[in-house]
């Protein structure tokens, strides 16, 4: 089985490491980075979703099952409109939207301000976002520095690909793509998430006593959570 896990807004694939350990036997990870993070160059026009799927085209095989946390569960779900079909696309830590839909916490008007504020000070609002989606952890403080220690103080991508996903995050939905792909689906959203509230959960598998970052919270149980989520997946597939 292949699991490709894809990161979220303004962390790059590092996120994924705690859980390098826990990954049984007879499961392969790739965890690639978005176009504009670390190494992988930038798109020409950073919200280009075209563009963006042909740069993930290879990185992304149609065999696998995709594992998309936040933003890139988001992405994930649009690009089934311009990539093969996967075998399955676990929405970690995403309901059908972001903003504006039954169940999230922020709202379009929110996101907005948000985004003008990151034009101004880019560095110290995507430090404020870190904290926020940190805010339902048992120990949001630790997860922080843990974090930090991950991925480092850095940003992980430059200017105008951070822009963009701000611009996705409030555009971008699930629902849409996921019909028309046909593609077998689940959403895990953790219960203390502080992204999204109680009607959300009410539409996913809920991963009790973590936040938005279960990746951090609970390593081990999320790897385990996630394999036997695409295994379901795959079954669903394999007898539709």
């Amino acid at each position: 089985m292949k699991l490709v896990l894809l990161s979220g807004w303004g962390i790059d694939a590092r996120i994924w490491q705690p859980l390098a350990p826990y990954w049984p036997d007879g499961v392969e990870v790739i965890t690639p980075d978005w176009p504009g993070y670390r190494a992988s160059p930038g798109l020409e026009r950073a919200n280009d979703l075209a563009a963006l799927a042909e740069a993930m085209r290879g990185t992304r095989p149609a065999e696998a099952v995709w594992i998309g946390w936040s933003l890139g569960a988001l992405l994930a779900a649009a690009l089934l409109d311009h990539l093969p079909t996967p075998r399955g696309l676990i929405r970690l830590g995403m309901a059908e939207r972001f903003t504006d839909a039954p169940g999230c916490r922020v709202s379009f008007a929110e996101l907005r301000a948000f985004r003008r504020a990151f034009r101004r000070d880019p560095e110290a609002i995507r430090q404020r976002f870190l904290a926020r989606q940190l805010g339902g952890e048992a120990q949001p403080d630790q997860a922080l520095q843990a974090l930090t220690r991950l991925i480092g103080p850095r940003p992980p991508a430059d200017t105008a690909t951070l822009d963009a996903g701000l611009a996705w995050l409030a555009t971008l939905e699930t629902t849409g793509p996921l019909a028309r792909s046909g593609c077998p689906n689940a959403t895990l959203i953790g219960e203390h998430d502080p992204l999204f509230d109680a009607a959300a959960l009410s539409e996913a598998e809920v991963l009790p006593g973590t936040g938005h970052c279960p990746q951090l919270a609970m390593p081990e149980r999320l790897a385990r959570t996630l394999v036997a989520t695409a295994r379901a997946l795959l079954a669903t597939g394999a007898t539709a």
